[in-house]
């Protein structure tokens, strides 16, 4: 799954394993540049219809003590001494594009999207991992656990990537 949605008040079982994988992910931000564009909803809620492209207001910068404390988000820009906060209602991040949408509290109609500007991936490392492969149609579903960690990753791969594994290994 590329999107992580923490909500609060969620009854999501889900919830806040999702509010904690996207605090590491605000905090990771420390240090980097990232695009900062605040919209305005359109009546239905859906990001996908508003017009991202660059306008006026939209700031690139450095980002700093970029943290999560309670549920509020918490930043400095690097030309401040001061720090920043924002509590949202909602955060759902696009672990893909390595974006935040951040639905904010005070202003039901106001969602702030926070793009990185160089791809980051999130790096595991299993040392002897379970591993299991389903077949699903011609395709196949590699499945790697890690108990300790708790992690699962999933893989679909065509037949032509299988044979690229196996030449590979």
């Amino acid at each position: 799954m590329s999107t992580i949605i923490w909500e609060q008040g969620s009854n999501n079982p889900e919830n806040a394993d999702n509010f904690a994988i996207i605090k590491q992910w605000v905090a990771n931000l420390n240090g980097k540049e990232i695009l900062w564009k605040q919209r305005l909803l359109p009546p239905n809620g859906d990001v996908r219809e508003i017009d991202w492209e660059a306008q006026r207001f939209d700031e690139k910068f450095i980002i700093f003590n970029s943290e999560i404390r309670g549920i509020t988000f918490y930043w400095q820009k690097p030309d401040s001494p001061q720090e920043r906060n924002t509590t949202p209602a909602k955060l759902e991040l696009d672990t893909l594009k390595q974006q935040l949408y951040v639905y904010l509290q005070s202003q039901k109609d106001v969602v702030i999207r926070l793009a990185l500007l160089e791809r980051v991936y999130q790096k595991f490392q299993m040392i002897n991992p379970q591993v299991e492969v389903n077949r699903l149609g011609e395709n196949y579903v590699l499945i790697i656990r890690d108990e300790k960690q708790q992690i699962e990753v999933k893989v679909a791969l065509t037949p032509e990537k299988i044979t690229q594994l196996k030449e590979q290994i």
